[in-house]
């Protein structure tokens, strides 16, 4: 079957495109659009063409399995140019998502024109390389350059009514996208046609607009090569020709296209793709979730409510007692509220989110929820009273999840009737943002409930990864480490805020020590010293010494670093060199770059033992959970990656 057909409605040639599950843009299809300008052409019926897509979207971009391959003819620029000069012209009829090399071959054709839901968008720099047939060319001709070094800098989408009030589209169509194309077409043609857009002019910016750009773009960029690259091909198509600046987007695009960083994006975006849905999981059915309960309106459980509701899922809290429902309820307000201030959410939107918590006491009030989520407090007698009352209110099949950072979930479980629909789901705090999601089956649980814990990670839009058991489970016991290396550097003689300093160089947004003095750093001693009460044999730790001298962190205005009052600013401390005096040898000359080298590597190690206990499946899966759990950059690839990389 032809990936592309021509169909004719009078004088309005139809071309649809039709190439699942997102017509991406392979070979067959390049080539067939190629020929269906010729073909065309020639009929000299045909006065204009709409180009529209079969399925649940326009073309979505790049065709993934011809990522890293040498670019087989037509080539996309070539292509984009051959339909913008065709003798009729086109009109692109987008749906669903017109992204990357499908945006652009949309910028060939003459009009655009959208249904209100779909969205269009440049983001190739997601994957560590930029457009590479005219996106940062054509748009700044349709939008101007601001709104186009956002397009290009940032990667993110564009709704259909707001790329229609930029520009970048002619028309949003209500209704049937085809019978509208068409009638748009028709009026397009009794009219004079707009010039081709790589013949409009470029408006000059400010003046000053490209050095502030440049600053905003590097902050934001955290050290990914391409965002910068974007911008640089948009000013040279704001100060030059055409023909040469699309000269230096497609040099740009091959240079990049063989870097480190494209390879790392690369293989996190086959990653993302392939989370969400294991291959051992492909032929099981999960339970239908239409209805979820939390226990627990803490901090925690208002942000997993708060995801729950944004899924569109009803939810009911359950509390001790009416003042901790209502302090759940208000938290879950709080996150809803701040939507509205931010311009996420209207009060209207607030309002339904806020209207689909139920809140009790009652457990009573369970026995029909497919899922129930605990997220109290992480302490083994609370969680387990927790789950003897859900085993007698709750249905046979329901699932009942826990969500605990570093319990092991066979203790929580223990004595559960029907175990089998028990699983750890691991939630990283705020819920409702944070997108990594551990799944944490214990050797009882069905593989229904496995699949019905992915299938919420799906729903949520999360990136769920399957956890074995053990202490920290991934995310944790890798941090684990890594701060215990960080710590091995102070008493080496390495400067603490050096050490920051080396991470936050290497991409991430806070060093080990800043992070801990965010946190509190006493949820570790806490840890640390129930290990010791229960006989462990647990070394003292400098986080020890500071907690003990009463540093905890920013909230008591001291952890690792000084804080003024009001302020989150790290200052230097020197109580703390007093306190650590004795334990820390002469000053370190270590750089920066073999700092992060050397704590990236102990992550990378603590990764390869995960792997060699049969914790995570795979090398992807650490580095995802690096990447959305911890905020290793994801232009490194994660730490495994990087390593092999290295290697």
């Amino acid at each position: 079957m032809s990936v592309v057909t021509i169909a004719r409605q009078g004088e309005i040639a139809t071309v649809t495109v039709d190439n699942p599950p997102v017509n991406a843009l392979g070979l067959a299809l390049r080539q067939g659009l190629w020929d269906a300008v010729a073909t065309l052409d020639a009929d000299p019926a045909v006065r204009a063409v709409v180009l529209i897509c079969a399925g649940r979207t326009f073309i979505a971009g790049a065709d993934v399995t011809e990522f890293g391959k040498p670019p087989v003819a037509p080539h996309l620029p070539d292509l984009v140019a051959r339909i913008e000069s065709a003798e009729k012209p086109w009109i692109a009829a987008i749906h669903g998502s017109a992204l990357g090399g499908g945006f652009e071959v949309a910028l060939g054709c003459r009009f655009r024109v959208a249904l209100p839901e779909a969205s269009v968008g440049l983001p190739e720099v997601t994957l560590g390389i930029i457009p590479g047939a005219g996106g940062t060319v054509r748009t700044p001709r349709l939008c101007g350059v601001a709104t186009a070094v956002d397009m290009a800098t940032t990667g993110k989408p564009m709704r259909a009514p707001k790329a229609l009030a930029a520009g970048l589209i002619d028309a949003v169509i209500e209704g049937d996208l085809l019978t509208g194309a068409v009638e748009f077409a028709r009026a397009a043609i009794a009219q004079p046609l707009p010039l081709p857009v790589s013949q409009r002019g470029i408006e000059a910016p400010e003046a000053g607009f490209w050095a502030e750009a440049e600053a905003s773009v590097a902050k934001s960029a955290k050290g990914a090569a391409a965002p910068a690259r974007a911008l640089a091909a948009i000013r040279k198509a704001a100060e030059a020709p055409f023909d040469e600046a699309m000269g230096f987007e497609r040099t740009t695009f091959l240079e990049l296209r063989g870097t480190e960083q494209a390879a790392a994006l690369r293989a996190v975006f086959f990653a993302e793709r392939a989370a969400p849905r294991p291959a051992a999981l492909r032929d099981v059915a999960p339970l239908p979730l239409k209805t979820v309960a939390v226990i627990g309106g803490g901090t925690m459980g208002a942000g997993i409510i708060a995801a729950l509701r944004d899924a569109g899922l009803p939810v009911i809290l359950i509390e001790r007692d009416d003042e901790a429902v209502a302090r759940g309820l208000a938290n879950v307000a709080k996150v809803f509220d701040g939507g509205v201030k931010r311009g996420k959410l209207s009060e209207a939107q607030a309002r339904a989110l806020k209207d689909g918590v139920t809140g009790t006491t009652d457990y009573a009030a369970l026995p029909d929820v497919d899922m129930v989520i605990e997220a109290v407090f992480e302490e083994i007698g609370v969680k387990r009273a927790v789950f003897a009352q859900l085993g007698v209110v709750c249905r046979a099949d329901a699932v009942l999840a826990t969500n605990t950072s570093y319990l092991d979930p066979r203790a929580i479980a223990e004595g559960l009737p029907n175990p089998s629909r028990f699983i750890g789901l691991h939630f990283f705090s705020p819920a409702n943002v944070m997108k990594l999601l551990e799944i944490v089956p214990t050797p009882q649980t069905s593989a229904r409930t496995l699949a019905t814990g992915f299938a919420l990670g799906r729903l949520l839009k999360k990136i769920p990864v399957r956890s074995g058991i053990c202490e920290g489970f991934i995310g944790n016991r890798i941090l684990k480490r890594y701060r215990a290396a960080a710590e091995g550097l102070v008493r080496k003689g390495v400067p603490i805020a050096r050490i920051d300093a080396a991470m936050r160089g290497h991409g991430l947004a806070m060093g080990p020590f800043e992070a801990q003095d965010l946190g509190g750093l006493d949820i570790a001693y806490l840890q640390r010293e129930g290990a010791r009460a229960a006989g462990q044999d647990v070394p003292e730790t400098l986080g020890d010494i500071l907690v003990r001298a009463g540093r905890k962190g920013q909230k008591t205005g001291g952890g690792w670093y000084d804080y003024a009052a009001g302020e989150r600013k790290p200052l230097i401390s020197d109580q703390v060199a007093q306190l650590l005096a004795a334990e820390i040898a002469p000053p370190s000359a270590m750089t920066e770059p073999e700092i992060a080298q050397a704590l990236v590597a102990e992550m990378a190690a603590e990764g390869q033992a995960i792997l060699d206990e049969g914790i995570a499946a795979s090398p992807a899966d650490i580095d995802l959970v690096k990447i959305h759990g911890y905020g290793f950059p994801r232009w490194r690839g994660g730490p495994m990656f990087a390593t092999r990389v290295r290697e």
